[in-house]
Order: C-alpha cells, then sequence, then structure tokens
C-alpha cells in the first residue's frame, strides 16, 4: 500500500515523461499501478483516494465525526474484506429517511470516500469501504460490542467533550428516540389522560450506557435509568434541551 499523497507527484512524474521505473522509485507507487495511471491518466487523476485523518495528520471535522461516532456505537459496525479493506456499515431504518441521508453525509464528510446505500428489509445499509475505517473507530473488534470493553481514545474522547451535543444526536438517532409518553390518573370524576413528551435510549453495553449518561451529565440534561438497558429523559425542561438539537427522527 502507498501513500496516498504520492500520487499527484507520481501523476506530474508521469505526464512529464519520467519513466515507471524511476517513477516507482521515487515515490514507492507500484509499478503495475503506475503503468495504468500511464495507460488511463483521466481516470487517474478522477480517483484519488482520501486521505485517513489519522494516518495523514489530517484535521477530521469534529461535528461529523462525534455525531458518526454516535451512529456506530448504536448502528453501526465494520466488516473486513477478502482484500484487507473495511466496510462501515450504519444501520438506518426505511421509516427515517432523512436520518439515511444525514449518515450519509456524515459518512462523506468524516472519510470524504465514495457513499453506498444497500437496502435491506426494512432498513437501509449505508456504507463506504476504505482500509482506514479501524483507524477512526478502534472499538472495533470481534463478537457484539456489549460482549467487550467499549471505551473512547483519548482523541476522540477531546471530540466528543468539544461536540458532546452532536454526539448524543448521533447515540439517539441510532438507538433512541422521542415519544409522546401517555399516563391515565385515575379520578373521582373520572380517567384523565396527560400526554408528555419523552426520549428513550436502549443500549445493552453498559459501557455505551455510560457514554450517553455522561454525555448528558456535562450538557446538564437530567435522565433515568428505566431498566438495565434503558435510559430515559422525560423531565420537561431536559426534554426541551434535547429538542434543541436533536429534535424526533424524520
Amino acid at each position: 500500500m502507498y501513500d496516498p499523497r504520492q500520487r499527484p507527484v507520481a501523476l506530474r512524474l508521469l505526464a512529464a515523461g519520467f519513466t515507471i521505473a524511476e517513477v516507482h522509485r521515487q515515490t514507492g507507487v507500484p509499478k503495475s499501478t503506475l503503468g495504468y495511471w500511464k495507460k488511463h491518466p483521466e481516470k487517474a487523476a478522477s480517483r484519488t483516494p482520501p486521505l485517513c485523518p489519522r494516518c495523514h495528520d489530517r484535521a477530521v471535522d469534529p461535528a461529523a465525526y462525534s455525531y458518526l461516532l454516535g451512529l456506530y456505537l448504536g448502528d453501526g459496525h465494520l466488516a473486513r474484506q477478502h482484500n484487507g479493506v473495511y466496510r462501515l456499515e450504519i444501520a438506518c431504518s426505511d421509516a427515517w429517511p432523512g436520518l439515511i441521508d444525514a449518515a450519509a453525509e456524515a459518512v462523506g464528510t468524516v472519510l470524504s470516500s465514495r457513499v453506498g446505500r444497500r437496502q435491506k428489509p426494512g432498513c437501509t445499509m449505508v456504507g463506504s469501504y476504505s482500509k482506514h475505517w479501524p483507524c477512526l473507530f478502534p472499538q472495533h473488534g470481534p463478537g457484539a460490542k456489549h460482549t467487550r470493553k467499549i471505551e473512547l481514545e483519548g482523541w476522540q474522547r477531546e471530540i466528543v467533550d468539544a461536540r458532546t451535543e452532536e454526539f448524543v444526536r448521533g447515540l439517539i438517532h441510532s438507538d433512541g428516540c422521542r415519544v409522546i409518553n401517555r399516563v391515565r390518573k385515575r379520578l373521582r370524576g373520572g380517567d384523565r389522560w396527560y400526554e408528555y413528551p419523552r426520549y428513550n435510549f436502549a443500549n445493552v453495553s453498559l459501557d455505551i450506557q455510560r457514554m450517553f449518561t455522561g454525555a448528558l451529565d456535562r450538557l446538564g440534561v437530567e435522565w433515568t435509568q428505566m431498566n438495565a438497558r434503558n435510559v430515559s429523559v422525560a423531565k420537561r425542561e431536559a426534554v426541551a434541551r434535547l429538542d434543541g438539537f436533536v429534535g424526533p427522527k424524520y
């Protein structure tokens, strides 16, 4: 695997008339790749691969990454392909087409790679191929997330602390929802029903739950642990706070 930053250099050298052997010596790009580029310069120029923010010291968009990290921890996974490339996939319900578009935009912004959509029963898998997805999501590992330790690395915590709202939004868009809760109160004159909005977040992984509730604490949003896997935000002021940057799925 050659350094993607050498691609424009190699293309300029080829265009200037340097031999494939000399360009290989100067850039490290495989000779077979250089031969293809020399034969198809238009295709080579239009297929500039994305640079990994972790490997090539490229700034990552903090808002897009924090949101995508929330989506990944909830409904995302990495699948290794036979050639060593990984496919990032985010499962998005077809009931929320706006969420599908938001996930695709975040994937493209974070790694500037081609983003595809694969249809499955009831959902759309938003995905992208790259050898560098494990660099951006080191939480990847064998087995389901709730069966192993999940924790953020230092550079991820810095981004999440700076863009906490986007992180919470991604978690809720993946494993949460905004619903209208109905409560019946029995009175002498008859039953009366009360309705109020609330947010629910459900994840089996205790580590991911703690990331979610820790983020809520930093934002000053009150929450309640409903059971082993569910966290609720029901206080009027807390719901209003989340409505300001999350809101219902669409």
